[in-house]
């Protein structure tokens, strides 16, 4: 069974096997390694490579979407620079069994465009998910250096932190609401909910969750008291700027991601801990969680009245909604199990009118899952959630590979993980993850996990499990 599993999960993928049968590296990668060689500017890529980076993750939240494409554009295109005018052998050894998924879930999208009902508008998608795939390429690739990855995640969390302070603003000062976010014949609807830069609390929550995580983790990964200060500020803010959005979507998320901050932060710290700490901890950090929110729910009238919303079915309008729209993705989905529709928005804007309730337009299926489905069928489904079980896997081992080592970049990697089960938990109800603001996030995150991979071998793994299955002395 066990090797089973780690044959399912490409634990021990052959990245040298794979490229020496490969027609498609051997006739591109090392295209231009020559010019590359006499280049001044590009001894200097990865640096450039980071800078590009920087901009997109600093105006993402400011900026508009045409801008924010552009900018992945010029990301794609320096990263085919970087790729053609490379070494075979640097090539090979950033090449990870995610990068393996990914390509295949960009080959079945491919696919499904091709196949598409309305294939125009399902093209124009198709290439905006080929700058954010490409964007995962390019962030794996620079993210292999420690203090780039470090770089880049305080960027985050500082841009971030003004988003934040802005929402903070808003609920003190007031927003207009910029759309009917909460049922006007409840009684949150004069409730502020912050959206800050983002115009969409719903949208803000997502792009927080992240943050509120990073900065969580950050309290550790940093040395110094005064770095410590800041991560725990950050984390104070973000957390009641998320909070203050009413985000339900948005709330599920933080729980996950909290949740699975702490398991993980107990399980690198298990080794060092007392038998009685080892087995109880989580427990009892659970239960204290629970009871945190039990107690706001009886005591914050705002929270119990969203909470409860969660529950009243069809008597909430969101609720409603977002029923009916599931009901007629569905039957889209039943029409076209295997290939779906073809990708993006564009393409479901097309075909969902010809089964959507009287009154109830949407821009997508309010589910990461039910959306892949409706793009790529259940062929793309399947690719994506065996594209999550390697990611977390590889998250998994090279946590245990780091704990071993008492490397503290493990921090940023629980960040990466806890992150991406947070947005996913999001959005399972809610559509912000297709939004450039959070996919571009989400794809960061799983190319951080990618840029822990090391090539594990049969001695390897057993070793690390071994040492795993002892405990320490105390």
């Amino acid at each position: 069974m066990n090797l089973v599993w780690q044959t399912f999960t490409l634990s021990y993928f052959r990245v040298q096997e794979y490229f020496a049968t490969s027609y498609l590296h051997r006739s591109l990668v090392g295209l231009l390694s020559s010019w590359r060689q006499s280049s001044i500017l590009m001894q200097w890529g990865d640096t450039i490579a980071i800078a590009l980076l920087s901009l997109v993750y600093v105006l993402a939240p400011f900026v508009s979407t045409t801008l924010l494409g552009l900018l992945l554009t010029a990301c794609v295109g320096f990263w085919l620079l970087l790729t053609l005018s490379d070494e075979a052998t640097s090539t090979t050894s950033s090449f990870t069994p995610i990068h393996l998924l990914v390509l295949l879930y960009w080959a079945i999208a491919a696919v499904a465009t091709a196949f598409s009902p309305v294939k125009k508008a399902a093209l124009s998608d198709f290439v905006t998910l080929t700058l954010y795939l490409l964007l995962f390429a390019l962030c794996a690739r620079v993210l292999r250096s420690s203090r780039l990855r470090s770089w880049l995640i305080v960027l985050y969390l500082h841009v971030s932190l003004i988003v934040s302070v802005y929402g903070l603003r808003q609920w003190f000062f007031g927003a207009a609401a910029l759309a009917t976010w909460v049922d006007p014949e409840s009684p949150l609807s004069k409730t502020t909910r912050v959206y800050s830069y983002l115009g969409n609390p719903n949208l803000l929550a997502g792009y927080l969750i992240p943050a509120v995580v990073f900065s969580l983790v950050a309290i550790f990964a940093w040395q110094s008291w005064y770095k410590k200060a800041l991560a725990l500020t950050a984390f104070i803010v973000n957390s009641a700027c998320l909070v203050l959005t009413f985000s339900r979507g948005g709330w599920i998320g933080l729980v996950a991601a909290i949740l699975t901050v702490m398991a993980l932060l107990i399980y690198w710290w298990s080794v060092q801990m007392p038998p009685f700490w080892r087995t109880w901890s989580l427990p009892i950090i659970l239960g204290g969680l629970i009871g945190v929110l039990v107690l706001a729910v009886i005591f914050i009238e705002p929270v119990r009245l969203r909470v409860l919303s969660i529950f009243a079915d069809r008597q909430d309008s969101s609720n409603n909604f977002r029923r009916n729209v599931w009901d007629a993705v569905f039957e889209m989905i039943r029409d076209r199990p295997i290939l779906g529709i073809g990708p993006g928005h564009n393409a479901f804007n097309k075909i969902y009118p010809l089964y959507q309730r009287p009154r109830y337009t949407a821009l997508s299926a309010y589910s990461i899952l039910l959306e892949i489905a409706v793009e790529t069928g259940f062929i793309g489904l399947s690719c994506f959630l065996w594209l999550l079980i390697v990611t977390f896997n590889t998250g998994y081992l090279q946590l245990r590979r780091l704990r071993q080592l008492g490397n503290k970049e493990a921090f940023w990697l629980i960040g990466a993980i806890a992150s991406m089960v947070g947005i996913l938990a999001h959005g399972t109800v809610d559509t912000v993850w297709f939004r450039p603001e959070v996919n571009s996030l989400w794809w960061l995150l799983v190319a951080l996990i990618a840029s822990y991979w090391t090539p594990l071998s049969q001695n390897n793994t057993q070793e690390l499990a071994s040492a795993n299955s002892e405990p320490a002395a105390n």
